[in-house]
């Protein structure tokens, strides 16, 4: 299956084809772009299907960060992947910028369980656990920071993202939020299709929704 992953939840504007029966990236693109991702993405998707050496027409599925993350460019890469799948018929899928952190941060500490943290502002965190096997522990969450210094502080395992300073505070390093494309797309080859189309959905206010465990960030 030839999956086409985008990412337009930060500051980065990614695309990549990855064959999930292989195993095997076969091209991608990535410019940090800040702002922008409209004006920047279907350029970014040529310079990925160039690479790759592949047709649009191959693609099996989409896959698409749909947060937590910057709000615009959320909606960005949401309506791509829809105009995507729906002009070539294939499914498309959300992949939450949490799993996405959490999968990155497991390869590197194998064996390791994952708290996925990101300083969503006013003081809250954005938060979910995951097992040493990637699952999740919990549903993503908006919680105020003391809450979330309290859940960590019982927390065995690695702890990464922006908030992981405030989480530990003799944490060093940099502790921005990396959305590696690469597991965009292999997340997105894991995912079930029929949970419905991808769209972005909100962890706080009156429109919040946790259960389907992912949100925005209004940054």
């Amino acid at each position: 299956m030839i999956i086409l992953a985008l990412d337009t939840a930060g500051v980065d504007c990614a695309a990549a084809l990855y064959d999930s029966g292989r195993d095997t990236m076969l091209g991608e693109a990535s410019d940090m772009i800040g702002k922008g991702h409209a004006e920047h993405l279907m350029g970014i998707v040529d310079r990925a299907l160039d690479q790759a050496g592949v047709a649009l027409s191959a693609v099996d599925r989409i896959a698409v960060t749909v947060g937590p993350g910057s709000f615009t460019g959320i909606r960005v890469g949401v309506a791509a992947a829809r105009g995507f799948a729906l002009s070539l018929g294939v499914p498309a899928v959300g992949v939450t910028t949490l799993a996405v952190m959490a999968e990155a941060q497991r390869l590197k500490a194998p064996g390791r369980p994952v708290l996925a943290a990101m300083d969503a502002k006013r003081n809250e965190i954005y938060l979910q656990a995951f097992d040493a096997d990637g699952e999740p522990l919990d549903e993503a969450r908006a919680v105020n920071v003391e809450e979330a210094q309290a859940f960590a502080a019982t927390f065995e395992g690695e702890v990464i993202g922006s908030a992981t300073p405030l989480l530990k505070p003799d944490a060093t390093g940099d502790y921005a939020n990396h959305f590696p494309i690469s597991m965009v797309a292999r997340l997105g080859a894991a995912a079930d299709p029929s949970a419905g189309k991808p769209k972005p959905l909100y962890l706080r206010g009156p429109d919040a929704k946790p259960q389907a465990g992912f949100a925005i960030a209004r940054v």
